[in-house]
């Protein structure tokens, strides 16, 4: 890498980097010592069916499963058989890494038994509905289903009809609801609220399923949201909730506590960009001329896949600034605290589930 300003520098790697807390959280045994009151302390029964969308969820809500999201993220290396037993089943129609592979090994530690459902090889190839196809891992046995679909607003179509538990993985440009928990759950860790926070999402607003439960989200948490972005990539006027507002990539960058960087994502564009990848990061990105715009404390997040060069200039990813890669190891925490708060029986099931963790 050339030589940097003692300015620049700021935004180089951490050395204690993400590689020894993501050995720690990941690590698979029961931790020496933990006692079954110290996983069921805290836990707080829900009445929740399904996990849909932000949008149904109210602000207690959100703050329950964060709650208990945040229990997981201070236990690595617990494993709990709440869902011991229990049969769950991941359907992505669209690709994936962090949100699947993060959704099986939050299933794996709950003690769970896994079907990761491969739609190429599936009977939907043959013209087989997605409603038929739960319909048939419901009748099989399987108690909840994390889907991953292109289209928009499929969860309010299957939630009636369905007697087995619904997690939203991403529903075309609609919502991305665990992803949203997850970035809460970061910015919670790391300022110590969400409420009074100044959150600037930046890039291609109208394609994004991670602001369109953001939308909801920050406001109900009472956050100050800001958006900024090409022109032609900002969403429909009439998805702005009151109170949201719209500046320039400047403006948001100087005065947010979190900047969120969102990449382009072409594949839900129906024509190609008119601008090059250079001219989109220069007018649009997170360059490094802007980022030591960024305000004392601020921090840079990405909900991933990165485009580095595009959005965000490759140096900033792994900069002392950026919580990308906590984001990724929260995953595993927000998503435990999903299957839990959904799957969990009566407290006789749960004690009688919890027996053989000591």
């Amino acid at each position: 890498m050339p030589c940097l300003s003692n300015e620049a520098k700021s935004f180089l790697p951490m050395p204690a980097s993400r590689g020894s807390l993501a050995r720690s959280f990941f690590c698979t045994h029961l931790q020496d010592g933990l006692e079954k009151s110290e996983i069921t302390e805290g836990f707080e029964m829900s009445n929740m069916r399904h996990l849909t969308g932000i949008k149904n969820l109210s602000r207690e809500e959100i703050g329950s499963l964060l709650k208990r999201a945040d229990f997981w993220a201070k236990s690595p290396g617990v494993q709990s058989e709440v869902l011991r037993g229990r049969f769950v089943a991941n359907l992505f129609f669209e690709a994936s890494t962090r949100t699947r592979f993060s959704f099986e090994v939050a299933q794996k530690r709950l003690g769970a038994h896994v079907l990761n459902f491969i739609p190429e090889t599936s009977s939907t190839v043959k013209g087989e509905t997605i409603l038929d196809t739960v319909r048939t891992l419901e009748a099989m046995g399987v108690e909840a289903a994390v889907i991953r679909t292109r289209k928009d607003g499929l969860f309010e179509e299957l939630a009636d009809q369905v007697e087995l538990q619904l997690i939203n993985a991403g529903d075309g440009t609609n919502e991305h609801p665990t992803q949203c928990l997850l970035d809460l759950l970061t910015m919670q860790q790391q300022f110590g609220k969400i409420e009074g926070l100044s959150v600037a999402i930046i890039g291609d607003l109208r394609h994004s399923r991670v602001l369109g439960s953001h939308l909801h989200a920050l406001p109900k948490m009472g956050a100050q949201l800001l958006l900024a972005g090409p022109a032609s990539m900002m969403p429909q006027p009439q998805l702005v909730p009151h109170g949201v507002q719209i500046v320039e990539i400047d403006e948001a960058v100087r005065t947010a506590d979190v900047v969120m960087m969102l990449r382009v994502q072409l594949e839900r564009h129906t024509s190609s960009l008119f601008i090059s990848k250079e001219e989109y990061h220069l007018a649009h990105g997170l360059t490094l001329e802007r980022a030591r715009m960024m305000k004392p404390g601020a921090v840079i997040m990405h909900p991933a896949p990165v485009n580095r060069g595009v959005e965000i200039h490759t140096d900033l990813v792994d900069c002392e600034r950026s919580l990308i890669h906590k984001q990724v190891t929260n995953g595993v925490a927000a998503r435990m605290a999903v299957m839990e708060t959904l799957l969990r029986g009566s407290d006789v099931k749960w004690e009688s589930s919890l027996a053989t963790a000591n």
